[in-house]
């Protein structure tokens, strides 16, 4: 193990001139030296106390060299308590340290900042995802008050452990903190591909997944639902979850943005991964765009609300009450669970029912690879195209 001590190095001084005092750091007995700036001669140190003596400045001196002694015990402790001390010899020591205390370094030292690199991180993102690690970023500052003074080699096993504690007191679900944990975990891949530091706590914190519940209907359940009975309050919301199905899932903000229909189809970029994506629109899906024509977009969506996120809000929660008639205090919600994922999960599930095939499902959910021709576009959006009309004709005529 590392350890340090003040050490006076007279070795190539002349008499009568003053020495260079120093820490050394002594690793399996490897000596390296981290000079302090500080010159002496012989009688104005006490080597057994380890204190200037005998100088017009000595309580400066000692003061001086006591902090700098601490700045470099903390920091050989901290390579000590990340393991990373194990694979560093006595020089390598040296100049991490020197790396550290110097004052040159400011803007470089910013890096080895956990969250100077997070917010780098986050910043290269696309706004959806940018958002969910901004939740984390604020999430993990009420849990730490001193968050912004961190490295990477402050964020221990331990302290994942104790964020974990933290969040679990408000969000009791698995899966929705390691979705914190995740983002951290990228942040950390990142700065050691980068060279910034070789700390990597995951090794034994471990981001384990839970079994989600089922989150899909079968072909009956979905005709309950669609033959569900509303009122002006949860008309439109069952109409754009059928909608969605109806467009295989499409996600809410995809949705939102859609603007025009090209030769029968929709064609946008997926927010989620950007890839084109183009689906059909059959006749019960345009019987639904045009009841609910948007000034600027195919759907009035954005007319009335703000962005996505609030309306996705507000359309789940009208989703939980479909089945459920104002002026009868007796009826019940069909699914009280009811979220816009149930749409697209649904139409998989259907979709494997039919034997279509998991490649042709993939394609039609955006899973598959990226295509590289028009002919093999073609081939799979024919493919989708057959899939779906299958799936709607199932679903809404019972035919096979």
């Amino acid at each position: 193990m590392a350890r340090t001590k003040l050490y006076l190095d007279t070795r190539a001084v002349k008499d009568g001139k003053p020495a260079p005092l120093k820490v050394a750091i002594n690793k399996k007995s490897k000596t390296a030296l981290i000079s302090l700036n500080v010159f002496l001669l012989p009688n104005q140190w006490d080597k057994k106390a380890g204190k200037v003596v005998n100088h017009p400045n000595r309580l400066f001196l000692n003061n001086y060299i006591a902090k700098r002694h601490i700045d470099i015990d903390t920091l050989l402790l901290k390579l000590i308590e990340s393991g990373e001390i194990a694979n560093m010899s006595a020089l390598d020591i040296k100049n991490h340290i020197i790396y550290q205390l110097s004052p040159e370094r400011e803007e470089d030292g910013k890096e080895r900042l956990f969250t100077h690199r997070f917010l780098k991180f986050a910043e290269t993102k696309k706004e959806s995802t940018r958002i969910v690690y901004m939740n984390t970023y604020k999430r993990m500052h009420q849990f730490c008050a001193d968050l912004d003074k961190l490295t990477f080699e402050d964020i221990t096993r331990e302290w994942l452990t104790a964020y974990d504690t933290y969040l679990s007191e408000t969000s009791p679900s698995r899966n929705a903190r390691n979705v914190h944990f995740r983002n951290i975990r990228a942040v950390f891949n990142e700065a050691i591909d980068d060279g910034v530091t070789k700390a990597y706590p995951f090794r034994r914190f471990k981001i384990r997944p839970v079994a989600t519940m089922k989150r899909s209907f079968s072909v009956e359940q979905l005709r309950e639902l669609f033959n569900a009975p509303t009122d002006e309050h949860t008309e439109k919301a069952l109409d754009i979850f059928r909608l969605i199905f109806l467009l295989i899932g499409i996600n809410i903000i995809d949705l939102c943005k859609l603007r025009t229909i090209n030769n029968g189809r929709v064609e946008f970029y997926r927010s989620k991964t950007n890839r084109l994506y183009s689906i059909k629109v059959e006749p019960e899906a345009m019987e639904i765009i045009n009841k609910y024509k948007g000034t600027e977009h195919l759907i009035d969506i954005l007319d009335q609300h703000k962005n996505h996120r609030s309306y996705t809000g507000i359309l789940n929660k009208t989703l939980k009450e479909v089945g459920t008639l104002a002026n009868d205090k007796n009826s019940k919600p069909v699914f009280p669970q009811l979220t816009t994922y149930w749409a697209r999960h649904s139409w998989a599930t259907i979709a494997a029912s039919l034997e279509i095939p998991k490649e042709t499902i993939a394609a039609a959910l955006g899973h598959g690879g990226n295509t590289v021709t028009d002919i093999y576009i073609d081939f799979d959006r024919k493919k989708v195209d057959e899939a779906n009309r299958r799936v709607i004709d199932w679903v809404l005529y019972g035919k096979l």
